[in-house]
């Protein structure tokens, strides 16, 4: 039997307890996953059954969302991140980690933290989830991927400031994001020969060196060099012709530069169904793409598409990992 997927609570302020009752009324029985947080935190009169063990969640979900209690010193008021709750949030994710990483979950779906209210209540030194989620692995360096049906994309810089791309922008980073990303197509989605397109950083891909040179000095030399190695990569290219739906059929995934540069095409393409994977963790790691959305917390009116397609897709990736695993 397949174990359980363990889905932290995120910020009970936000959308995360609502979502995830959410989704276990559209996934129900067809995928089992348990919820980590305060059953206080969920919405009133939400159908949820305590379990003491996370493999008491396959038969408890014909019932009800599964919750493993994760106590709270404070009640959550939706929209308003209470500071002494912060602990508590991130000790369920460690708690979650270590549920997983000793075989008590198949695979971790985390709902949306906010940083600012981690570091306001509790010092919280990590600039993100991602980077949290490293440090408790003892993993250096990990790569975030943004997937759906039409589209996956890898930002080699992450959330740094515009004018900061291209000095954070190094061969060592740029080599092992291709790596990374190229061992984890193999290993977690069953691409048995990956594809990787590369955009450059500057329009028109630097156009020969008139635009810009990073694409002539870092990124093309980068990737001669792991062609060498056998990858099969293409680029760099300029980014405004990589998206259209012909060129998507050519590649595996799309490597680009800096945030927005790979945001903005999977978000018009499927907003509501993209999907945040880490890869580079010794395990599964998915989340929905959005935020914990205060402004709209507690209305009833949020979306659980993202989160169900996480779920979903970290189901699917443990199936995979499981037949490519020796």
């Amino acid at each position: 039997m397949t174990l359980p997927i363990a889905l932290t609570c995120g910020d009970p302020a936000g959308v995360g307890p609502e979502l995830s009752v959410k989704a276990w009324q559209k996934l129900g029985t067809q995928l089992a996953f348990f919820w980590i947080g305060d059953p206080r935190h969920l919405p009133a009169g939400s159908a949820h059954i305590l379990i003491d063990d996370p493999s008491e969640a396959p038969r408890a979900t014909r019932q009800g969302l599964p919750v493993l209690a994760h106590p709270f010193p404070e009640p959550a008021a939706p929209g308003r991140p209470e500071p002494r709750n912060a602990q508590a949030i991130i000790d369920s994710i460690s708690r979650a980690v270590h549920l997983v990483q000793s075989g008590a979950a198949s695979a971790l779906c985390t709902a949306p933290i906010n940083k600012k209210a981690l570091q306001d209540g509790a010092g919280f030194r990590h600039p993100g989830h991602t980077e949290y989620l490293a440090a408790l692995a003892g993993v250096d360096r990990v790569v975030m991927m943004l997937a759906c049906d039409a589209l996956r994309v890898v930002p080699t810089t992450i959330h740094i400031p515009l004018q900061d791309v291209a000095k954070m922008l190094t061969a060592e980073l740029l080599r092992d994001t291709l790596r990374i990303t190229e061992a984890e197509l193999k290993s977690k989605f069953g691409v048995t020969k990956p594809r990787l397109a590369v955009a450059g950083l500057n329009p028109h891909a630097g156009e020969g060196g008139k635009m810009g040179l990073q694409e002539r000095d870092l990124i093309a030399p980068v990737l001669e060099n792991l062609r060498a190695e056998g990858m099969l990569i293409d680029g760099p290219l300029s980014a405004d012709t990589m998206f259209h739906t012909q060129a998507r059929q050519n590649y595996d995934a799309a490597i680009c530069m800096y945030h927005d540069q790979a945001l903005i095409p999977i978000k018009t393409l499927d907003f509501d169904h993209g999907v945040n994977v880490t890869l580079g963790l010794p395990f599964i790691r998915t989340s929905p793409d959005h935020g914990t959305a205060f402004d709209i917390a507690g209305r009833g009116i949020a979306r659980p598409s993202s989160l169900i397609k996480a779920l979903e897709m970290a189901a699917k990736m443990v199936r995979l990992t499981a037949q490519t695993t020796p």
